[in-house]
């Protein structure tokens, strides 16, 4: 089961700080994917900040999005 994202706000460091609807704040490291297709296009800081959550996930005005189970999974907890 995955968990809703309800709030995403990216850092200076090309991280994400997700928050999901469980209340649960977690972290999500980025680079390690701005290599692999249209991920390359959020190198761009002020692309990458332009992030924001649509029907329970994220996405970007790039049209890339996330799904949410992956953006869980990948993330590590920081908060609770």
């Amino acid at each position: 089961m995955w968990l809703a994202v309800r709030k995403v706000e990216a850092t200076n460091d090309y991280k994400l700080i997700l928050t999901f609807e469980n209340s649960e704040i977690r972290c999500l490291d980025m680079n390690p994917y701005f290599n692999f297709g249209r991920f390359a296009e959020l190198k761009n800081i002020d692309e990458f900040k332009k992030v924001r959550v649509c029907f329970d996930t994220i996405e970007w005005e790039n049209g890339l999005d996330l799904d949410p189970e992956f953006l869980y999974k990948k993330s590590v907890e920081i908060s609770n």
